[in-house]
C-alpha cells in the first residue's frame, strides 16, 4: 500500500494533517479545490520569459542572488508569475540566508508537492497548484511554527502590494 492510500484509508481531519507533514516535508492539505489549467508548449514559451520558462516548465533553478523579490520586505502577496495564483502572504517570508526567497508556509492547498531525485539525497519538489508551474523545493531546516523553509525561485513569483 502507497502513502496516499494509507492516509486516505487511515487519517481523516486533522490525523491526516499530522501523518501528512510525517511522510511528506511540506504536503499541504487542501482547504478549497483549485481549478487546474494547462497551455500547449508553444503557449508557454510565448508567455513566458525564457529564464521563466526554464524554471516554471524545465523545472530549472534560477542563480542565487539574482532576485530582488529575496529582499522584498513590503506587505502584500506573492503570487504565481505564470497565472497569479496566490502562493505566501509576506507575512510567511523570512531572510534565510539562501539567496532565494523564502518562505516557512504556503497558502493552504496552494502549491502541490513531488520528489525529486535529480540530486541525492532526493528532495521535496513544489508546484504551483493551478498551473503546475515550478516554484523550488522544501526542507525541513525552517523557522517556527512550521520548522519547513519554502526555497522559491524569485523569477516564478510576482509581488503585488496589499491595498
Amino acid at each position: 500500500m502507497d502513502r496516499r492510500s494509507f492516509i486516505k484509508l487511515g487519517a481523516g481531519g486533522a490525523g491526516a494533517l499530522a501523518l501528512s507533514k510525517f511522510f511528506m516535508v511540506g504536503q499541504a492539505i487542501a482547504t478549497e479545490r483549485i481549478a487546474k489549467f494547462s497551455r500547449t508548449d508553444a503557449e508557454w514559451k510565448q508567455l513566458l520569459t525564457p529564464e521563466q520558462y526554464y524554471v516554471l516548465r524545465q523545472e530549472g533553478t534560477e542563480q542565487a542572488k539574482s532576485s530582488p523579490l529575496d529582499r522584498e520586505k513590503r506587505s502584500g502577496l506573492f503570487l504565481c508569475v505564470a497565472c497569479d495564483l496566490p502562493l505566501f502572504p509576506s507575512k510567511y517570508k523570512f531572510d534565510s540566508g539562501t539567496g532565494w526567497p523564502s518562505f516557512y508556509d504556503v497558502l493552504p492547498g496552494h502549491v502541490e508537492t513531488k520528489t525529486d531525485n535529480k540530486l541525492d539525497p532526493p528532495r521535496t519538489e513544489y508546484h504551483c497548484a493551478r498551473c503546475g508551474g515550478h516554484q523550488g523545493h522544501v526542507f525541513n531546516d525552517g523557522p517556527k511554527p512550521t520548522g519547513l523553509r519554502y526555497c522559491n525561485n524569485g523569477v516564478a513569483l510576482k509581488f503585488v502590494l496589499d491595498k
